[in-house]
């Protein structure tokens, strides 16, 4: 099976005042395509700075992240960017929904602003697949969080990607409705043959996946794969 993401020898530090912070240490780990993969572990273990760094959203201190076949680690703030714009989606904790723009219009703009003239059409099929077709001219404001967060799931598939990363796409949810939304992600990922990493402190939302790296202090501590 392709390897969809690569990460060799990964290092990443912050400065707080002169006080250097070692956040990830050695990490190396791949994904295959179609895959799904959880990186779990307590708070302050680096799960988010390495989601970051695998999306080409940050830089590592040292070592290489392959994305889709490209080095991400040698390419320029721009040419990530472009990478992340064709071959990546993202969901987070907070939504991160536009609030002037409708649900509609939220799944849509993207789509328009990379020319594609079937964007309202492709971004009411989205919403409809997540149970929305009624609610496409509300607003963030006139939605429930879980309605939001699938919002928020149509449009990370909105331009079929080849890799999702999911930050805590449950933290602010209830239970039941997490389990909903995380439902519906599966669901989404299998039918449009996408790659799927989610960071999670939920180890029964990271069970569901095919393959789970546990973090603690910035360094691996486990590697499972589950099927």
């Amino acid at each position: 099976m392709v390897k969809i993401l690569n990460v060799h020898n990964l290092e990443k530090s912050y400065f707080s005042g002169s006080k250097k912070l070692n956040i990830l240490k050695d990490i190396s780990f791949s994904v295959k395509a179609q895959d799904t993969f959880a990186i779990v572990g307590p708070s302050g273990s680096g799960k988010t700075t390495l989601l970051g760094l695998c999306a080409g959203l940050d830089q590592p201190d040292s070592g290489i992240i392959e994305l889709c076949n490209i080095e991400t680690t040698s390419l320029t703030e721009d040419e990530r960017a472009q990478l992340r714009n064709q071959k990546v989606g993202f969901i987070f904790q907070d939504f991160q929904l536009l609030p002037t723009l409708t649900a509609l219009e939220n799944v849509a703009v993207p789509l328009e602003l990379q020319g594609d003239k079937q964007a309202s059409k492709k971004a009411t099929t989205l919403l409809e697949k997540v149970g929305l077709a009624k609610r496409l001219s509300h607003y963030p404001s006139q939605l429930s969080g879980g309605e939001q967060q699938r919002v928020a799931l149509a449009r990370a598939f909105s331009n079929s990607p080849t890799i999702l990363f999911a930050d805590e796409p449950t933290g602010n949810l209830d239970a039941e409705t997490g389990d909903k939304v995380i439902q519906l992600l599966f669901d989404l990922n299998k039918e449009l043959g996408t790659t799927l990493v989610i960071v999670t402190h939920d180890i029964e939302l990271a069970k569901k996946t095919n393959h789970i790296l546990k973090l603690k202090g910035g360094r691996i501590v486990e590697d499972t794969k589950l099927a």
